[in-house]
């Protein structure tokens, strides 16, 4: 194991549905795979981690239904320590049905939860947040996932700010302006034409995509994430992060969840050889 990171944020029950193609208004359509799994943007760049051999605890919230059993329950099982995730009694666990057609089209029905979000109370050298558990935790090197809108984002001090290329356009503007918010490093993700990178010290990097026979994009960019976070831990080279990451991502998308087809740290190895 090497240096922990705190994951908080968002974790889900995702059902994800294959299709051949989405129904349109008031149609049908037949499912031809069905497929349950944990999901959530910072409980799935943990589970990359943690696959990655970085020693990860997750913060968030979930009922202490059936679906809050699922997530807490799968979480443990790739390793990740679910001490400090909430299980509240009476409350709701977020959750989504995904419909993916191929092509990667993906439509997906939200079911918010809940519960409140606990701060984060767990000792560790990086933070990496998505936009449920921004604004709970300071005083590590913080890490933001900014795939999603953030409300009130303040980039300053921040040491790695990750969004994609649309939710940089929407939130900032471009590279330049967040690192004259106050990134320390901004990355990038372009899905499949790869990720950019800049830091403020003036260093670039820019990696294509990795070529996959993708089932599903579902949760790539999560383990983007974690994998760039991965690396980063380990104080390697940023082109070599991003390009692992990149790598990482391409390989999740090899099943139909989020998760399942995340390397472990010996094949992304072999991968990068």
């Amino acid at each position: 194991m090497t240096t922990s990171v705190v994951c908080a944020g968002l974790a889900t029950r995702d059902t994800i549905l294959r299709v051949q193609r989405l129904p349109p208004p008031d149609g049908r359509v037949v499912a031809e795979e069905r497929v349950v799994a944990g999901g959530g943007p910072a409980a799935t760049a943990a589970v990359a981690l943690a696959r990655l051999g970085v020693e990860t605890a997750f913060v968030g919230a979930v009922g202490d239904d059936e679906a809050g059993r699922f997530v807490a329950a799968g979480l443990a099982a790739e390793g990740v320590d679910v001490s400090a995730l909430a299980i509240v009694p009476g409350a709701r666990t977020p959750e989504s049905t995904v419909l993916v057609s191929p092509g990667g089209a993906r439509a997906i029905v939200h079911v918010p939860g809940d519960a409140p979000f606990p701060e984060v109370d767990v000792a560790a050298d990086w933070l990496h947040v998505d936009h449920v558990g921004y604004g709970h935790g300071d005083g590590r090197r913080l890490s933001i996932d900014g795939g999603n809108p953030i409300e009130g984002l303040d980039l300053r001090d921040v040491a790695l700010y990750a969004p994609t290329e649309e939710a940089l356009r929407a939130q900032v503007g471009g590279v330049e302006e967040a690192l004259a918010a106050g990134a320390e490093l901004v990355v990038v993700t372009r899905g499949a034409a790869g990720a950019i990178a800049a830091g403020r010290d003036g260093e670039r990097a820019e990696v294509p995509g990795e070529p996959v026979d993708a089932v599903s994009t579902l949760g790539a960019g999560d383990v983007f994430h974690g994998a760039l976070l991965a690396w980063l831990v380990r104080h390697a080279p940023l082109r070599e992060a991003l390009r692992a990451a990149t790598v990482a991502a391409a390989l999740s998308c090899r099943a139909l969840d989020g998760r399942s087809a995340i390397p472990t740290l010996e094949e992304l190895e072999r991968r990068l050889t």
